[in-house]
């Protein structure tokens, strides 16, 4: 069965007659007063809502698209300004770091003002063994700077502890609170000897063991100052070690024992310092300056003239001798 053709219009035909009709409403409009009359209400009321909700789409996507502009300003912005805090937090950083570093040092220029007598130099910590404590640590000073084994090591506070190993350009330092660690001392208002050991149990309250102390007349008190004794074989005398915490009469009721806090904060060390001379070559020194000065003085005394040493020479030589002992 042969299929009926369907009839259409081509769309020129269609685009021609729409164009005559707009051309003639146009001229309709423009040669007539129709467009003041009817044709106006009829446009009030089908166009004019049209409109209406035409101008509400359009002002909602207007908005829409400024909030997306806006935001994006304001990302972009929030971005910049986290980028500024970070920068602002690194130089912070930076800041608080150089200013602990400053008071680090100036404590060791201080503590080197002390003990201006000893020669020392300086060493940054580099590594230590595992735990909050620095009883054990590494510095980078070696044997090349002339650090050499029972060297004392010192920092803003006091006594650290002792040089036990060296290499080139390292050593090892075993500080006063290690278990190993037995340091003989002293009381320093009334000299009265005593022992300090070191604790790591005791250092998680901050304290370390006073033991030995032979307080006899009771004049030992909570935060006296306690040194290094002069009967030490390897520190040297008058190192700040700690303030007494507390003491307590032992079971022999002749000695007493106690604890004491650490003049040294062993929880932050990052800047030592080395004294160079060691306690036996000081004492070796000290022994020989105070055998040379009585002979000199017993020569002046005796006014020998055996060298042809005159009268002036003799009144000279106790004031040099002098001079060596001190």
């Amino acid at each position: 069965m042969r299929r009926r053709e369907r009839f259409t219009i081509p769309g020129k035909y269609i685009l021609f007659v729409l164009t005559v009709l707009c051309v003639g409403a146009m001229s309709l409009s423009f040669l007539t007063d129709f467009d003041g009359g009817a044709l106006n209400v009829i446009s009030g009321y089908v166009l004019v809502p049209v409109q209406r909700g035409i101008n509400s789409a359009g002002g909602w996507l207007r908005s829409r698209v400024e909030n997306l502009e806006d935001l994006a300003a304001v990302k972009s912005e929030n971005a910049l300004l986290k980028e500024q805090i970070a920068d602002l937090t690194l130089e912070n950083n930076s800041l608080l770091q150089e200013r602990y570093e400053l008071e680090e040092l100036r404590k060791l220029y201080e503590l080197d003002s002390e003990y201006r007598s000893l020669d020392k130099i300086a060493a940054n910590v580099i590594g230590k063994d595992t735990g909050n404590w620095f009883h054990m640590f590494i510095i980078d000073k070696g044997a090349e700077d002339g650090v050499r084994v029972d060297m004392n090591v010192i920092a803003g506070g006091g006594l650290v502890g002792i040089v036990t190993k060296t290499g080139p350009d390292w050593a090892q330092v075993r500080s006063i609170i290690d278990d190993m660690s037995n340091v003989s001392a002293m009381i320093l208002k009334n000299s009265d000897l005593c022992y300090v050991r070191g604790d790591l149990q005791m250092m998680t309250e901050g304290t370390m063991q006073l033991n030995e102390l032979r307080d006899q007349n009771d004049e030992v008190e909570q935060g006296d100052k306690v040194v290094t004794s002069h009967v030490s074989a390897k520190f040297h005398k008058g190192i700040l070690i700690g303030y007494v915490n507390e003491v307590t009469m032992d079971a022999n009721n002749m000695t007493k024992s106690g604890s004491l806090t650490p003049a040294v904060d062993f929880g932050h060390l990052s800047t030592v310092l080395v004294i160079t001379d060691l306690k036996q070559q000081v004492d070796t020194e000290q022994t020989a300056e105070e055998e040379t000065v009585p002979e000199h003085s017993v020569d002046a005394e005796s006014g020998d003239d055996a060298d042809g040493a005159g009268d002036g020479d003799a009144e000279a030589e106790p004031d040099e001798g002098g001079e060596q002992t001190e």
